[in-house]
């Protein structure tokens, strides 16, 4: 039939997501068994061992006697097994990274001499790690928290850790507070609990008592707090750094990253289930969008403030709890980071890898940012803490240009060093200390005048604007999230002066906020409030954030079926979303095999019991009469497809499935289907009645000009949700 896909190419088709897949395990399980086949297994000390079975023992004919202490193949199993953790990170435990590669394509050579940002051909090798901030590494990825965002750039000159965030801000404004807000929201002292969450008491009265938290906690209860991905989460160096050019002038910066993919969350309900039914969904989407050559891409920039202008704004540039608005401080991009390969051996390099963000290169320094002169120390401290001193010997954390220096022995020193001397000066003029012009750090000669004391200037004192600036700036979508963020956060504080406090300060941010705030939860509501200044910054928010591309690449996309599915519109579906680089997944009753309408059998990559719509971005149900009624017995599969437009996501459905999908919604003729031979579209959810020769064309636009089926459902899946489903109120009708 014409405009359908022949066998050969669905087979095709149906393979490639195995393919993408499976060929790093392939590649994995070759050297596997190359290791097998050619080797033996030995000791750490390189003899070769006639089994791991069994433990010397003193044995009778007819009885296993006591295990001898002599066995030293034994000993060493159970003593490298028992030594085998690390001490764990104390904030960004949970985490996974990629390798990947950091390109300049317009030189900023007019703000510094570091060749990685100026040197237009270079290629620069770096490392990403991922990661929440307050659970431990057993804790879930989908979590409410900050995501740290951390690039370590394998430079030629040198190392350069760029340790940043996905949101611009940050609690505290001076580093001598770190370890209280970290206590604070980590599990309270007396129970442990909660984990990974700041839904708890003491977290929301460190908030409460410290009034420049409040600018941060405003990000951190926005959609910001629970991202769709890594891939699809802006970053930021947080603190101010200066950039220092050929010409001895010196500029402030704050770097920032943004995803070519956009910037894109879960929805509440979604991240609480994920937590539970894939507690890895961040790292797997991660690996499984690198292997399927799908490579995350950001574009880099930075705000740059000339020093002269320094004390030119309202507030202090240095102050961590304060954004550079982009009106005032545009952001210029000049690079851009991209991640493709995947790690070989988690521990070895993302456990292991070692971030500092006292580690710059020539041309790129410090301010006097309070919270980045504390990090500069806690870092460096922590490092030497968790790998010992010589963690920068490390494959993941050696430099790629050369090292040479005369630190020494400690424990874990794996390089050799030659010679007779081992300080400076010596009589060889042995590894001389470079000059500037060599390549040398050089500090810059900052004129330094002041009083010794524990204070902070007076800009650092305002708190609240920026807060305001945030909360103005959010669409109606956000700002009903953020309201249901405080209900649930607030609802799990058993204190009432926690909350009822936490209402008062929220009316220091917008009147309306916290009195439907307190309505949720309790408290006194507020009668009067801050007077907000009422200004936007538009670039602030997700749902109008500067546009991306329109693309499905690595979304996925379930397709659900049972025997007797509509096997011409099944082969079209997949063939052309694995054309379109996304990730089609068939979703069977069964996890055996399925017979379609023209006797073919389809494996399917999960069923409807051990998969769940949360962990997908949209999904398809192609018709078929026998199908369709097993679908519409089956309480999981009705299920399905009521929850995934619970949560916003786009629905395909065609031929007898249309009735399916719309008795699955139950919201009579709210949302319209199909009822001819035409593609209908109605609240993202995108329907073909009559499926005739053709009308399965692939997609050849994602606008809203779109007319076939398939661009129509490509165009809605572009969007990341159907915002227009939760403005109507259609999705709270549903009950997921």
């Amino acid at each position: 039939m014409a405009g359908f896909v022949p066998d050969s190419v669905q087979k095709v088709a149906h393979a490639a997501l195995g393919s993408r897949e499976g060929d790093k395990l392939k590649d994995l399980a070759k050297d596997t068994k190359d290791i097998s086949e050619k080797d033996r297994l030995t000791t750490d000390y390189g003899v070769k061992q006639s089994t791991a079975d069994d433990w010397l023992k003193a044995v009778s004919p007819n009885q296993a006697g006591p295990l001898l202490l002599e066995d030293p193949f034994a000993r060493e199993r159970i003593m490298r097994f028992d030594h085998e953790r690390i001490p764990e990170r104390v904030v960004h435990a949970r985490g996974a990274g990629a390798f990947g590669k950091f390109k300049v394509y317009d030189s900023i050579d007019e703000f510094t001499f570091a060749p990685v940002l100026t040197d237009t051909s270079r290629e620069t090798p770096v490392f990403v790690r991922f990661s929440t901030v307050l659970g431990s590494r057993g804790s879930a990825d989908t979590v409410r928290d900050v995501r740290g965002f951390a690039i370590k750039f394998y430079t030629e000159e040198g190392n350069w850790d760029l340790v940043g965030n996905d949101i611009p801000v940050f609690f505290i404004q001076d580093a001598i507070k770190f370890p209280d807000v970290i206590h604070a929201g980590k599990p309270e002292p007396h129970n442990e609990v909660p984990q990974a969450q700041t839904a708890h008491n003491n977290f929301w009265d460190f908030q409460f008592n410290h009034t420049e938290s409040t600018h941060m906690f405003m990000w951190a209860m926005s959609d910001r707090g629970v991202p769709r991905s890594w891939r699809m989460m802006q970053g930021f160096g947080v603190n101010t750094f200066t950039l220092l050019n050929a010409k001895g002038e010196r500029h402030f910066v704050k770097f920032v990253w943004t995803p070519e993919l956009g910037v894109h969350s879960l929805i509440w309900d979604e991240a609480l289930k994920l937590a539970g039914q894939d507690p890895d969904f961040h790292r797997k989407d991660l690996f499984e969008a690198i292997s399927n050559g799908v490579f995350p891409k950001w574009k880099f920039g930075v705000q740059v403030i000339p020093e002269a202008d320094e004390h030119k704004f309202d507030f202090d540039i240095l102050d961590a709890t304060k954004i550079w608005p982009e009106d005032l401080v545009p952001t210029r991009y000049f690079a851009e980071l991209e991640l493709n390969r995947n790690p070989e051996e988690f521990f070895t390099q993302v456990e292991q890898i070692a971030f500092c963000t006292s580690h710059v290169v020539p041309g790129i320094g410090f301010s006097d940012d309070p919270l980045l002169q504390g990090r500069n120390f806690s870092y460096f401290d922590t490092q030497i803490s968790r790998l010992g001193v010589n963690f920068e010997e490390l494959p993941i954390n050696r430099p790629t240009c050369p090292v040479m220096n005369f630190n020494r022995d400690g424990a874990l020193r794996h390089t050799i060093t030659r010679g007779t001397v081992n300080y400076w000066p010596n009589r060889f003029q042995a590894c001389k200390p470079a000059s500037h012009a060599e390549g040398a750090y050089v500090e810059y000669a900052q004129k330094v005048n002041g009083m010794k004391a524990r204070i902070r200037s007076d800009k650092f004192k305002e708190h609240f604007s920026q807060a305001q600036l945030f909360w103005n700036s959010m669409s109606p979508i956000e700002k009903h999230h953020i309201i249901a963020a405080f209900g649930f956060e607030l609802d799990h504080c058993e204190d009432p002066v926690v909350f009822g406090r936490m209402v008062q300060r929220l009316a220091d941010i917008d009147l309306g906020l916290a009195q439907t705030v307190s309505n949720l939860v309790g408290g006194d509501t507020p009668s009067q409030g801050r007077t907000n200044h009422g200004r936007r910054a538009p670039a602030l928010s997700q749902t109008e954030f500067p546009g991306s591309t329109p693309t499905i690449a690595s979304r996925r996309v379930a397709i659900i079926i049972a025997d007797g599915y509509d096997q011409a519109a099944y082969d079209t579906a997949y063939a052309a979303l694995s054309t379109a680089l996304a990730v089609p997944l068939v979703i069977g009753t069964k996890r055996s095999k399925v017979i379609g309408s023209n006797g073919r059998e389809t494996q399917p990559h999960h069923h409807l019991e051990g998969f769940r719509s949360t962990m997908v971005d949209a999904i398809f149900i192609p018709g078929g009469a026998k199908s369709v009624q097993t679908l519409a017995t089956n309480g999981r599969a009705l299920h399905w497809i009521r929850e995934a437009f619970g949560h916003l996501k786009t629905i395909g459905a065609t031929g007898e499935a249309v009735e399916l999908v719309h008795k699955a919604i139950g919201l009579g003729p709210t949302v319209t289907v199909s009822s001819s031979a035409e593609t209908h579209e109605s609240y993202g959810v995108v329907t073909l009645r009559e499926v005739k020769p053709g009308s399965l064309k692939e997609a050849v636009t994602l606008g809203k000009e779109a007319k076939g089926f398939m661009e129509q459902f490509f165009y809605g899946i572009a969007q990341h949700r159907c915002w227009e489903r939760e403005l109507s109120g259609l999705n709270s009708q549903v009950a997921y």
